[in-house]
């Protein structure tokens, strides 16, 4: 990859001459022949990586790292990796890259090597400075990248090859890959730990001995033969277990960010440097046991620390595993096999029993039982028959099927899930990016108090080793590492428990502003109610031909333009073909039938083509006219959820504001509010007026959900902080949620607040933890209360206690 705007060329043979004189790359510092060099406005390097990484670390203002680096050498960075042009290959893309909607690519990376949030911010401005990327979003707590980026300006491979040239690996995001990798890093893990619990041991051994002939009389030799033991036992614990953090502590060094594996690592090397110098010189205390100790308590630490993210983020992957691979298709009478990437719609999918249904379809052939509890969380089986939709994600119970794909495998609804629920997993709400700030400028401040601690130390007592010790307490105890994760784990669990029980967040965020809210605005039909309104009254005017009405109404998706048509459906009816067929948000439909007006809908539709009306029913009423003159009405009602009363109480008593806008007239829906106990509500609205009443509560302070299920909700669903879409409603109500109720319930919404409010608030609780344990140990180590090993274990359990914390929002909630 060549850095973009740079003037870069390979030194070529000039004729018969061969230059052949050793250069210095100007970054690894490894010596290669000339005639092989890449030349780049006076500087050599080695390779394409070498090249970028100097660029990048140049300008950045990063470039004090050769200074630092003096004459010490790099591997260079991309020669263990295979050729990167095969990210660009068609296959690849078709698998793993998808075109968003502003027309630019996007792809789901894990990078292989971050260890803490200052190996975040590196990749993504050495990404983002990329010409052609767009945005990159990197999650610490799974190594998750979602990288958008213009195809036309920038390839994937060049992509890849910044990565790799800053010292990381990336690979797409496969469920079962990321577990390979899981083992591998688990296994990697297990060594190290086993390695330090292992010299560790041996070590008690030797300081038992110490202590005691510290009370009992030891000699000089003896002391030496004990130190020269525990230096070779600590040894290995330090530069093998202690690997990850010192390897955190270089890139670190890199970015010109101090991280948690900075402290670790300083601490640990300084003890173990200056027991080295204790040993040789025979003179004072050797602390080579405090170096054992630090490195594995807190390796240990963080391996649990990693178990626990890695069981958060496993409801991605198993939501994974409910996505079909291959599927048997009837093409020209016979059945082959197919990759559901290849299917289109109108297919015919054969279904078996027992199988999980792979795309989003209508069935065409046959009838059974299907559990859709996975997506809903509805335990009972659905039955379903010819015609009726089935759901991407559902089992087939009993039914042996063919299907008629309705949906391609990138629309399809469980496709959908998995890839919004990545999506929230990678957003950082905003209180995240606060704490992501103050963990930068933690362990700078934490160097500074050691030094301090040191200074002040020695000026008091003028004894070096207690001064030293004191410092090093002060170092270890520090822990950026709870304050880092504070956030992340918290949303990743309130996201995992939400996915379970069918609520699907698009954005972390979202959970943070839903956590805020003061205002749940309702609609009426199909969110507070069923959505299946019946006609329990009718009034006929005239006599008419029923055939118009039905021909009017027939491709109506409104749910009492739904109960109208079944009210009056029969055998005999024929199907008319009317002209210009309009739909009057909020009003009803008119159509043209033999040069006269057709028109059905509500009291506000008869006015408006000159028919005098009064609603005076508490039920919901539909007008028929034609050319002019009123033929009929029909009074529908649509009965409340059975559980709209009880989670509208809940709701209220956490100081939610409840308001139901609704287009209905105000006798009906006072009659709803009053059985869902609702006190405020307004009638009669069109789209336009709800969203302006939202934007009139936004000019209030106040912050606002807004729940719906119809077209006609759209405008206020966009209007609102967040938007809510019933797991029924249309599809273009649920394209513009923030949040969509996949199981279709009341509780549901109930259980998206309660879900946001109690992880902001273990996200708060998290935040103050971290903040008082530092607030009290790091005061306790500057004076000298605490021991360089109690700080290590106490630095490690600070960790723990914060993903500790984090599960208590599962409280409650059986997955």
């Amino acid at each position: 990859m060549y850095v973009h705007g740079r003037n870069s060329k390979k030194i070529e043979h000039w004729g018969n001459f061969k230059l052949s004189k050793k250069i210095k790359c100007d970054h690894c510092h490894l010596e290669f022949m000339q005639d092989v060099m890449i030349e780049d406005d006076g500087h050599y390097f080695c390779c394409n990586g070498c090249q970028g990484v100097f660029h990048l670390l140049s300008d950045q203002g990063l470039d004090g790292f050769y200074k630092k680096l003096g004459s010490e050498k790099l591997a260079p960075p991309q020669e263990q990796y295979e050729d990167s042009s095969n990210f660009n290959a068609p296959a690849f893309y078709e698998r793993f890259v998808t075109i968003n909607k502003d027309g630019f690519s996007e792809v789901s990376l894990i990078i292989e090597g971050i260890h803490c949030s200052a190996c975040v911010w590196l990749n993504e401005k050495a990404l983002i400075n990329m010409d052609g990327v767009i945005a990159t979003n990197i999650n610490y707590t799974n190594n998750k990248a979602k990288i958008v980026w213009d195809d036309d300006v920038v390839k994937l491979s060049e992509i890849i090859d910044m990565i790799r040239a800053i010292g990381y690996n990336s690979y797409p995001y496969d469920a079962s890959l990321q577990e390979e990798k899981a083992n591998q890093e688990r296994k990697d893990y297990y060594l190290r730990i086993a390695v330090a619990v292992f010299a560790t041991m041996n070590m008690m051994t030797i300081m038992v001995a110490q202590y005691a002939g510290y009370f009992t009389g030891i000699s000089a030799d003896v002391k030496h033969i004990l130190n020269l033991g525990e230096w070779v036992l600590a040894t290995p614990v330090l530069f093998y277990s202690g690997w990850p953090f010192f390897r955190g502590m270089y890139y670190g060094i890199k970015t010109k960010t101090v991280n948690m594996d900075t402290l670790v690592a300083t601490g640990a090397l300084l003890t173990y440097i200056y027991s080295i110098y204790i040993t040789l010189t025979r003179s004072g205390e050797a602390y080579f046991d405090s170096v054992t100790m630090i490195i594995s308590f807190v390796l240990v630490g963080k391996f649990l620390e990693v178990l626990s993210k890695k069981s958060i983020a496993d409801t991605l992957d198993i939501m994974s595993q409910h996505l079909v691979s291959d599927v048997k298709v009837v093409e020209d009478e016979k059945i082959v096999t197919k990759s559901v990437h290849d299917i289109k719609e109108g297919e015919i999918v054969l279904l078996g029993s027992g199988e999980r249904v792979a795309l989003d379809g209508e069935v065409y052939e046959g009838s059974g039982s299907f559990d859709e509890s996975s997506l809903t969380g509805e335990s009972e089986p659905i039955f379903k028959e010819k015609g009726e939709c089935i759901i991407s994600g559902t089992v087939s119970i009993d039914a042996d099927i063919k299907y008629r794909v309705t949906k391609d495998y990138a629309h399809s609804t469980m496709s959908n899930i998995v890839s919004l629920l990545e999506n929230a997993m990678n957003n950082k709400p905003r209180i995240q990016q606060l704490a992501n700030k103050l963990s930068e400028y933690f362990s700078t401040i934490i160097l500074l108090l050691a030094a301090f601690t040191f200074v002040g130390w020695y000026f008091y007592s003028h004894n070096f080793e207690q001064s030293f010790m004191i410092s090093i307490s002060v170092i270890v105890i520090a822990c950026p590492c709870a304050l880092a994760l504070a956030t992340p784990v918290a949303t990743l669990v309130g996201l995992s428990i939400a996915s379970k029980r069918g609520i699907l967040f698009k954005e972390a965020a979202q959970l943070e502003t839903m956590a805020k809210a003061d205002v749940l605005a309702l609609d009426k039909t199909g969110t507070i109610t069923q959505g299946r309104p019946k006609v329990v009254q009718s009034e006929i005017f005239k006599e008419f031909d029923t055939s118009m009405l039905y021909s009017l109404i027939l491709n109506s998706k409104h749910p009492i333009a739904k109960a109208v048509v079944s009210a009056i459906y029969d055998e005999n009816l024929s199907c008319y073909e009317v002209e210009s067929l309009k739909n009057i948000a909020s009003q009803g439909i008119t159509a043209m039938y033999n040069g006269k007006m057709l028109a059905g809908g509500n009291a506000k539709l008869m006015r408006a083509i000159g028919i005098d009306v009064e609603s005076s029913s508490e039920h919901s009423e539909f007008y028929f006219a034609y050319s002019g003159v009123l033929l009929a009405k029909y009074e529908l009602f649509d009965m409340p959820r059975e559980d709209a009363k009880e989670s509208i109480e809940k709701i209220k008593k956490m100081g939610i504001e409840v308001i139901m806008l609704t287009g209905d007239h105000t006798k009906s829906a006072q009659k709803v509010a009053e059985l869902v106990g609702i006190e405020k509500y307004e009638s009669e609205l069109t789209p336009e007026d709800k969203s302006t009443y939202i934007a009139n509560l936004h000019k209030e302070g106040k912050t606002v959900v807004m729940a719906g299920d119809g077209v006609n909700d759209i405008l206020a669903l966009a209007s609102s902080d967040i938007a809510i879409a019933m797991g029924n409603g249309s599809d273009i109500a649920i394209e513009v949620s923030d949040v969509v109720l996949l199981n279709d319930t009341f509780a549901s919404l109930y259980d998206s607040f309660k879900i946001s409010k109690r992880t902001f608030i273990m996200i708060k609780e998290n935040l103050g933890l971290s903040l008082l344990y530092n607030g009290i140990t790091i005061p306790l180590a500057m004076a000298g209360y605490i021991i360089p090993l109690i700080a290590a274990i106490s630095m490690s359990l600070s960790s723990l206690l914060v993903v500790g914390n984090s599960m208590r929002i599962k409280l409650g909630y059986k997955d």
